[in-house]
């Protein structure tokens, strides 16, 4: 063949091997209805879209502090005499219902938001209802920022602390250990301070405790430096992970985010695996952006739903723009300000189904081998698989860090139908039995496909959370699905 053919082919499989992507990608756009769910009245749902219920009202907060008081000691008066339940909500997040009574009453937190901040102290008090979004951008302004914090910051902070929530800060306990303080109204309308300190065991029963034992008002949280971090990425085999993680994580004075991923296409299933960290460097703070656009990446990952070219092509990208973005510099604030419409799903025939797993470090490698072979042979859809450290947790009650962890995070897209929903639960079940067999637990706010005996098998101190309910609680009056099945 002559050279001037095989340059003719050289250009054309180069113009296919850059066309065939972005086909896909705008066949994803193309194929998303901009059509928003919209909730009937007197309805509310949750984050799973799988939890459509009629209830009596909902009740939404004031900001002012002295204003608040006064109305939530009302709506407490009005739903014992009208024999109602009240559950507490803030961004909905949660999955099974932890935000939700039928034909009760629903307190939305979230216009609860004012902010103060100690600077000699450091010490940020915030109304529960603030979105951590709020508080990033506040902080900023002080060269702070939020000590532990989950993922995404379009959580709110009392939903946070009410399923005791971890972050990818490095080698740190969940929320719980940057909770100094916090105010709760109990069911008698009565005002207390809890802390380690003070009302001890309700401090440890609140944060964890989906909203079942008050209404969480003022947090008053440790905040740290908002720092200069470079970005750096090891590729590697899972096997290889957790020495890796010890090696250039743990006794990395200098490394201050850290998480992980697990390959997920078919084409070399859990074989593959980055450790993506962040270390600081002396640098020039950049200002935090109000808006990143991030409409490409979200397209680049719902073009993997369903489709292995767009896992495989999504892994490649990802990986491809490590090598790019290698040393890159970033505020901490920045990157701890991402919002959950990176992952968006606009299908309004599915939903995206997160789940979670703590494994001990001994455990690790076998955990992914038992797991493997269950979710090759699922038909529900793994989108994800995301790794966070985490360190023993010694506040909440339900605790699920009962020492260091690995925290595998999993996400699956499944369709909104009766099928998909029994075969998430017989995945969830399975995917429980191999977390226990290795030492571990899973995680409480997601589908409540796990039933009371293994529940009580992840949490022994399950049953005496629930006597201490009735204690600090006696007529159920802070209710919820979560409390009702697992009760």
């Amino acid at each position: 063949m002559k050279k001037k053919h095989l340059w003719i082919i050289g250009i054309l499989a180069v113009i296919i091997f850059l066309t065939i992507p972005i086909f896909h990608i705008l066949k994803t756009k193309w194929n998303e209805k901009e059509i928003g769910i919209e909730i009937p009245k007197g309805f509310t749902n949750d984050a799973s879209q799988l939890n459509l219920t009629k209830i009596d009202t909902i009740i939404q907060v004031p900001n002012d502090k002295k204003r608040i008081e006064i109305q939530l000691k009302n709506v407490l008066k009005y739903a014992k005499e009208n024999n109602l339940k009240i559950s507490i909500a803030g961004a909905k997040h949660s999955m099974g219902g932890h935000t939700i009574y039928p034909n009760g009453i629903v307190l939305n937190m979230l216009p609860y938001k004012q902010m103060e901040l100690d600077t000699s102290k450091n010490i940020l008090t915030i109304g529960s209802g603030a979105l951590w979004e709020d508080a990033l951008k506040y902080l900023d302004k002080y060269g702070k920022s939020i000590a532990i914090m989950q993922a995404f910051s379009s959580f709110s902070v009392g939903g946070s602390i009410s399923v005791n929530g971890h972050g990818w800060q490095k080698d740190v306990p969940p929320i719980s250990a940057s909770v100094i303080s916090f105010t709760l109204m109990k069911e008698n309308g009565k005002i207390i301070n809890c802390s380690r300190q003070e009302n001890q065991e309700l401090f440890k029963l609140v944060i964890g405790g989906y909203g079942l034992f008050g209404i969480v008002l003022d947090v008053k949280l440790k905040v740290v430096e908002n720092e200069v971090l470079q970005y750096k990425y090891i590729r590697l085999s899972p096997d290889n992970y957790v020495n890796y993680y010890k090696k250039y994580i743990s006794e990395n004075p200098n490394v201050n985010l850290v998480f992980g991923r697990l390959r997920i296409s078919d084409k070399h299933f859990l074989e593959e695996a980055t450790l993506n960290f962040f270390q600081k460097v002396e640098a020039t703070i950049p200002v935090l952006q109000n808006e990143k656009s991030t409409e490409a990446q979200r397209l680049v990952f719902r073009g993997s739903v369903n489709s292995e070219y767009g896992k495989r092509l999504r892994w490649d990208l990802e990986t491809g723009m490590n090598k790019v973005s290698k040393n890159e510099i970033y505020s901490r604030n920045e990157l701890l300000n991402d919002h959950v419409s990176l992952i968006e799903n606009k299908d309004t025939s599915s939903t995206d189904l997160l789940q979670e797993y703590f494994i001990p470090e001994r455990n690790f490698n076998q955990f992914i081998t038992d797991m493997k072979p269950i979710l090759k042979n699922s038909k529900i859809d793994l989108l994800n698989i995301t790794i966070r450290g985490v360190h023993q947790d010694n506040d909440s009650y339900l605790s699920y860090a009962r020492e260091n962890v690995f925290g595998f995070v999993l996400l699956f897209n499944q369709k909104k139908t009766d099928k998909q929903e029994a075969e998430m639960k017989k995945l969830t079940i399975q995917l429980l039995e191999v977390a226990l067999k290795n030492g571990g637990t899973y995680y409480l706010p997601y589908r409540l496909h796990i039933d009371k005996n293994k529940m009580r098998k992840s949490y022994p101190k399950a049953d005496n959370f629930f006597q201490l309910k009735l204690k600090y609680d006696p007529t159920e009056l802070f209710n919820n699905k979560f409390y009702e099945h697992y009760k």
